[in-house]
């Protein structure tokens, strides 16, 4: 495995299982608990409030993706470049 891979998984994993657990963690919790029936404010269950977070943290992590993908690209022409030049 090559380092620009090792970097890619590095990053790669820790945020999919991030997405996964938060993401699946709202209907698991609604489908078997009551601790999101729970206001937090006035008559807004913490249901709503997840929920709404599910789409900061969609976007949050789309951002983030895309200026860490940059990096690995600038990776990869890099490798391209030293093996057109004949660099090993």
């Amino acid at each position: 495995m090559s380092k620009s891979d090792q970097k890619q998984k590095k990053f790669i994993v820790p945020i999919t299982l991030f997405f996964f657990t938060f993401y699946f963690s709202l209907p698991l919790l609604a489908s078997y608990s009551k601790v999101l029936n729970t206001p937090i404010v006035g008559p807004i269950p913490l249901a709503w409030f997840f929920a709404f977070c599910q789409f900061i943290m969609t976007w949050t992590l789309c951002i983030v993706y895309t200026q860490k993908s940059k990096q690995f690209d600038s990776m990869v022409i890099e490798i391209k470049k030293c093996l057109m030049k004949g660099d090993n």
